[in-house]
């Protein structure tokens, strides 16, 4: 039994939720998200979502509690965003941004010049004494996600010294280095 699944979804004030056969649409003040799904029924009552299965087949349960994972993001995408941090750690690691361009200083030949998808907003933060942070924060959690992913696979935090490119708030297991 999906547990995660037969948790009902609540809808904020300022959120519609559009339900077709085949997809949903969520619209709120911060954008708006459609979803396709099959196999699954949803429902809309007295501003809650439900989402049930027609059957107890493997398929059928998987996908019960995955857009009933899917559709609580995007309402909770399109009524608060969602936002990643990610903190440069090494010795003359640094971000700066102009627009939707990021540019990441990490120990390479050159620069690496990334273009951000215009529904992230990208910040950059870099105080004095401080590893470099560069904020991301969106609508769409998946898009987010992968945007962090992408960012992060650039330099991942090696496990000797932990320079790289880490979640905020992440921890790296570090390894002993060469016994003398």
């Amino acid at each position: 039994m999906s547990r995660i699944g037969n948790n009902p979804i609540a809808i904020p004030e300022g959120v519609t939720v559009t339900i077709q056969p085949d997809q949903i649409t969520v619209k709120g003040k911060l954008g708006e998200l459609t979803q396709p799904y099959d196999t699954v029924s949803i429902t809309e009552a007295e501003g809650v979502i439900e989402v049930k299965r027609p059957s107890d087949t493997k398929n059928h349960r998987a996908k019960h509690g995955l857009y009933r994972a899917l559709i609580a993001n995007m309402v909770q995408g399109v009524s608060e965003g969602f936002t990643k941090e990610l903190e440069l750690v090494g010795v003359g690691y640094r971000a700066s941004h102009q627009g939707q361009k990021l540019d990441l200083a990490l120990g390479f030949s050159h620069n690496i010049v990334l273009d951000i998808a215009p529904e992230v907003k990208v910040d950059t933060v870099s105080e004095k004494g401080k590893n470099p942070i560069v904020k991301l924060s969106s609508y769409d959690k998946q898009l987010v996600g992968y945007v962090a992913a992408k960012i992060r696979s650039f330099r991942k935090p090696e496990p000797y010294k932990g320079k790289g490119v880490k979640f905020v708030g992440e921890q790296i297991r570090r390894k002993a280095g060469k016994s003398a």
